[in-house]
């Protein structure tokens, strides 16, 4: 099939921020007359993450949600914490039914036009280009999802942590699983003096998500993953017998990177490629959430596009975080287990959110407060 050669906007990479990003256009009547092209080279029919999320009440995913948690587990070696997070509920999805939502709804929108073709180059002009192996196409806007290389140089000295894991899907024979609660953080088992966890889904009483997850500058391969899950269902989870039905993995980069300098006044990069990834705790769906919408308000106010996305603030709180995690990665245990242990739900919550007050930011600082965020404050300055 022929595509048009010309669109108003065209959004690169059908992932969690290009579809949040199509959907809310394809929502919103002001749009309806613009033509929009999303381009990828796939087809998005693999599920190839598990999306988990905190929100309040109802929300407009419920209907893909395969499991919902009101209460979390954290383990440190000294402590063993219940969170209850009324008003909230942990959330989770496949990515795979997100997708196949986001393609049903934007598919019976005549003026969405879905392109399965690789991308090659974006030229940055007052009609900026998309070059494909295929074909080229003009928009008076892109958004592009695309990681900038320089994010990749050895030679820029910003704070690069990455969040990396691979899960097992495990089911077994007998009933082994409290579906009332999942395990967010489990520091028991780990890797040396790194910050590393394990993450555990309960999705049914025989069915779980076990992941091995690193918050650290460097990666590993991909058997260590495998040795430590292992362990962990042995040792921990006491599980014999079981059968591991999926497997996932992943690397998130937790970063001081300035990804949004990348954005131009015809360019706006998206995702993970314009730092939506909150630096400090590596989650993201929310956020994307929060950010597609303040596009659609600029994009509607004729502003550019990625006008007042970041506050400042909270990009200072977490090159703080960053720091302490990249120069003494062995606190990562100390500090997730101060976080949890002297704050609220709602407070810890908030934060994360980027919904706080000065005053519940002094206190969630108090709790953490240390020789090591001091220094890493005064090298942040």
């Amino acid at each position: 099939m022929a595509h048009k050669k010309q669109y108003d906007y065209i959004i690169i990479g059908n992932g969690l921020a290009g579809f949040q990003l199509a959907l809310a256009l394809s929502q919103d009547v002001f749009f309806n007359d613009k033509q929009i092209a999303l381009i990828d080279k796939s087809h998005k029919t693999k599920n190839d993450k598990t999306i988990s999320f905190w929100e309040k009440g109802n929300g407009k995913w419920d209907s893909i949600v395969i499991k919902s948690w009101s209460k979390a587990l954290i383990f440190s070696n000294k402590k063993e914490l219940t969170l209850n997070l009324p008003p909230y509920n942990y959330k989770t999805i496949h990515a795979l039914d997100f997708y196949t939502k986001a393609k049903e709804i934007l598919e019976e929108k005549l003026n969405f036009s879905f392109i399965i073709e690789d991308v090659l180059s974006v030229e940055n002009s007052i009609h900026p280009k998309v070059l494909t192996t295929k074909n080229s196409y003009v928009a008076r806007h892109i958004f592009d999802s695309r990681v900038t290389e320089d994010y990749f140089s050895k030679f820029n000295n910003y704070t690069k942590i990455i969040q990396h894991f691979k899960g097992w899907i495990i089911e077994t024979d007998l009933p082994v699983f409290n579906t009332d609660q999942f395990t967010m953080m489990d520091f028991r088992l780990k890797d040396g003096d790194q910050t590393t966890f394990t993450y555990v889904l309960p999705l049914s009483s025989t069915r779980a998500l076990v992941e091995f997850t690193y918050f650290t500058p460097t990666l590993v391969d991909e058997a260590t993953y495998d040795i430590y899950i292992k362990q962990y269902i042995s040792n921990l989870l006491k599980i014999e017998s079981y059968l591991i039905s999926e497997t996932e993995s992943g690397r998130i980069p937790m970063t001081s990177f300035p990804f949004e300098k990348y954005s131009t006044k015809h360019i706006t990069k998206i995702g993970t490629a314009a730092g939506w990834v909150k630096g400090s705790s590596g989650y993201s769906f929310k956020h994307t959430e929060k950010k597609v919408a303040s596009i659609v308000a600029n994009l509607k106010a004729g502003n550019t596009p990625s006008k007042n996305l970041f506050s400042q603030k909270y990009k200072f709180y977490d090159k703080i975080f960053l720091k302490v995690l990249h120069d003494e990665n062995n606190k990562g245990e100390w500090i997730f287990e101060q976080f949890y242990a002297k704050n609220s739900v709602e407070a810890m919550f908030k934060f994360l959110d980027e919904e706080s007050t000065i005053l519940e930011d002094l206190k969630i600082m108090k709790s953490l407060f240390s020789l090591s965020f001091i220094k890493a404050f005064f090298k942040t300055l």
